[in-house]
């Protein structure tokens, strides 16, 4: 309950439920002024009624008449709350129901309160009256009142009825609010109880849902889809970290065993000569793979050294093309190119864009078998370039397209082919930061081998103006 006391929804609801006492508590205080002021008239009213009538009685019928008409509306079978007394020029009773003339205070506005004695004379008995008087001709003087205790009663039960209503507002506000705030406490709880296990080392425990559709349901399922993103993340992270350890260790341990090696041998300038050259190659492999590293996080960054202008990219692709030919001949591959001759404008980094066709190109001339065909084009689509690597090699599964993009990923457990799986992390990160989008489908529906066609879109630009510096 201190915990429930001490929570900020217990505390809105105590608010709000204040608002609303405080509503329903002026609501009903209107209802009682409005019923108390209109009892007072209405009674105000009925007495200079009767004064009015009493008046035209004695002016019509004179004293005896007048006399007679009270005895009639005094008498004890009616059951009237009226008051009346008419006395003399002494003072001396001559009708009515009262005994003597009450010993109270004329208000500025005439009317008289008093207290009546009830029968059995019990004091908390005695009934509230209101009247008032006025001389006759002769020097009689009348006083005509009205019995309160009906309306006491009245205001006695509006004011019984408004306390209960406010009892009852005040306890069903309180219970509402503790209800409410358990509720939520406990949605709450879970949310905690399921952070509390994760941050235990639980990665896979995830928020309930009650598919209610609120506000708690949608932070929920935010929260999950934030957690299965981040548990994405680091089994990413734990794959790349394997997949480092183990593509460095190989030429890590050739390297160190090439040098022992010649160390134990005899010395020999020609031994330890081959040795170092063997060495250099392995540490420029390692390098190159701290570079591909450094240069894809620079790229995602935003590349802020990255000079980004305007460029024709069909000069750029087909410079590439015939660079490459030669190797894809070496290779046994018939290269066919598909290449407009109009510039085409495109704003972005010549060297990160080169880069990224030149990894698309040796991966078709390293998985396409021999004797098998690449092809390159490009072309313009709406507002994008399109430049577009088709291949016959194996392809890659459907499963497998969106995770060879992730760094240090290859197809090939083993990871004996040459490679370390960056290339189109490089060039997934070029299209973006050039905002621009990279595909992979198959090159033809031969299930053996379908090939594998690698789309790079880049928005066209007519821009041909002064190199600018991305930031």
């Amino acid at each position: 309950m201190l915990e429930l006391l001490r929570t900020s929804t217990f505390r809105l609801a105590i608010f709000y439920f204040g608002l609303f006492a405080f509503s329903a508590f002026a609501v009903l205080g209107l209802i009682y002024w409005q019923t108390v002021v209109y009892s007072d008239r209405q009674t105000g009213e009925t007495i200079e009624a009767e004064i009015t009538g009493l008046s035209e009685q004695y002016r019509n019928l004179g004293l005896n008449g007048l006399v007679q008409v009270i005895e009639e509306r005094s008498s004890p079978e009616r059951g009237s709350s009226m008051l009346y007394l008419l006395t003399d020029v002494n003072g001396r009773t001559i009708s009515g129901n009262l005994t003597r003339w009450p010993d109270a205070h004329i208000d500025p506005d005439g009317w008289m309160r008093f207290r009546l004695n009830a029968p059995g004379g019990r004091l908390q008995d005695r009934h509230l009256a209101q009247a008032t008087s006025f001389l006759l001709g002769g020097g009689y003087q009348l006083l005509v009142g009205r019995d309160l205790w009906e309306r006491q009663e009245f205001h006695a039960r509006i004011t019984a009825a408004l306390a209960w209503s406010a009892a009852l507002t005040l306890a069903l506000g309180l219970i509402g609010g503790v209800i409410a705030s358990r509720s939520t406490l406990r949605r709450i709880e879970t949310v905690n109880r399921a952070a509390a296990g994760i941050m235990a080392g639980e990665i896979s425990r995830r928020i309930p849902v009650r598919r209610s559709g609120d506000e708690f349901d949608r932070l929920a399922g935010n929260l999950n889809a934030m957690l299965d993103r981040i548990e994405q993340l680091m089994a990413g992270m734990r794959e790349v970290t394997d997949n480092i350890a183990h593509d460095l260790r190989s030429p890590l341990g050739r390297l160190r065993n090439r040098i022992e090696t010649a160390l134990l041998e005899p010395p020999s300038l020609d031994s330890y000569h081959e040795a170092l050259q063997l060495s250099i190659v392995d540490a420029d492999r390692l390098l190159a793979t701290f570079a591909s590293l450094l240069d894809i996080a620079e790229v995602e960054a935003g590349a802020p050294r990255a000079v980004i202008e305007p460029l024709d990219l069909t000069d750029l692709v087909t410079g590439l093309a015939e660079l490459y030919e030669p190797a894809a001949e070496e290779a046994g591959l018939s290269l066919h190119q598909d290449l407009p001759t109009a510039p085409i404008i495109v704003r972005g980094n010549r060297q990160l864009l080169s880069r990224a066709l030149a990894n698309i190109l040796e991966n078709a001339i390293k998985y396409t078998p021999a004797e098998g065909s690449m092809s390159i084009g490009l072309q313009v689509e709406g507002e994008m370039a399109r430049i577009v690597v088709a291949d016959t090699g194996p392809g890659i599964p459907l499963e497998s397209r969106d995770r060879v993009f992730d760094r240090f990923y290859r197809l090939e457990e083993s990871r004996t082919t040459p490679g370390n799986g960056l290339g189109l992390s490089l060039v997934r990160a070029a299209a973006r930061l050039h905002k621009g989008e990279v595909a992979l489908t198959d090159t033809t529906p031969n299930a053996s081998n379908p090939g594998l066609t690698v789309t790079l879109e880049l928005p066209i630009s007519g821009d041909k103006g002064a190199p600018l510096v991305s930031s």
